[in-house]
């Protein structure tokens, strides 16, 4: 079962769950907080007080209030960044370094890489027409959990968190998700918003788990990258193979995070691999 989690004090994540209420029949499955509890076939709505950010292991907390069990976790949230682009966003959680929005250092949550590159696929279909980019997100921020946990966001200022018709786009997605296994993998390069993997996922048959973006990985030396390859593979379940974005980088340091990833027991994959690739 999927726990879908809203904040109260996120304007967007209201507005996500308010979309998910009104577009299909939900049964009242209990209170958590002061709030009702909402349960639709694999889907249980539960609101929370506080922002996600700081709600480390709210599933234990959630499971041991209503009884209920859940495989994996889905947080509906808010996206803020200087660039103001109007965005709707997806991604694994997790801090390679530093702590310092939410989670513990040095730590990855499992991802949940099918579910996660579906959601991407549908949410792409469902916000034609809408004035928002869809991208992927590398792996960033906490709460830390146990269980596999995705974030997805409406950003990226206050003036689009309420958006409905953004809302609706991702509840949509959420309801009529189709969850595709492919061949799991993991990203490496690129920048924040992590725009390769977002297009290789279109048209080839991948599904993602943590990415490390250049910002972390293209100046880190050996036991560094390395750390951060096996952190990245460690909380993606089923990953047997590493994209790396080789135009992102110079071809001296693609070159060197292809052995570190092939000494890691993984399938090095690239732009120039892909054309003849099954993904």
């Amino acid at each position: 079962m999927r726990l879908l989690i809203c904040s109260v004090v996120d304007q967007a994540s209201v507005a996500i769950r308010d979309a998910l209420l009104s577009l299909a029949a939900w049964s009242e499955a209990g209170m958590f907080e002061g709030s009702p509890v909402w349960r639709r076939d694999e889907n249980t709505i539960v609101t929370i007080e506080r922002l996600h950010l700081g709600a480390d292991d709210v599933d234990k907390s959630i499971e041991q209030t209503t009884g209920m069990r859940f495989d994996e976790v889905l947080f509906l949230s808010r996206h803020k960044a200087a660039s103001g682009i109007h965005t709707l966003t997806i991604h694994p959680l997790g801090n390679y370094g530093k702590a310092e929005f939410g989670g513990k250092d040095e730590t990855l949550v499992p991802s949940s890489p099918h579910f996660m590159t579906s959601l991407l696929r549908r949410l792409r279909i469902e916000a034609v027409g809408l004035p928002f980019e869809v991208s992927f997100e590398v792996t960033h921020h906490g709460p830390f959990l146990e269980k596999p946990t995705t974030f997805i966001e409406i950003g990226s200022d206050e003036s689009m968190w309420g958006n409905r018709d953004a809302a609706r786009a991702i509840a949509s997605s959420i309801l009529n998700v189709d969850e595709i296994r492919c061949p799991v993998a993991i990203g490496i390069g690129g920048g924040h918003y992590a725009p390769r993997f977002s297009e290789v996922v279109a048209t080839k048959k991948v599904s993602f788990g943590h990415m490390i973006p250049n910002y972390f990985i293209e100046t880190a030396d050996e036991q560094t990258a390395v750390k951060y390859i096996h952190m990245a593979v460690e909380r993606t379940s089923g990953v047997k193979s590493a994209y790396i974005h080789k135009k992102s980088m110079k071809r001296s340091r693609a070159t060197f995070l292809r052995h570190l990833v092939e000494d890691a027991g993984l399938e090095a994959i690239d732009s120039e691999d892909l054309a003849d690739s099954d993904f």
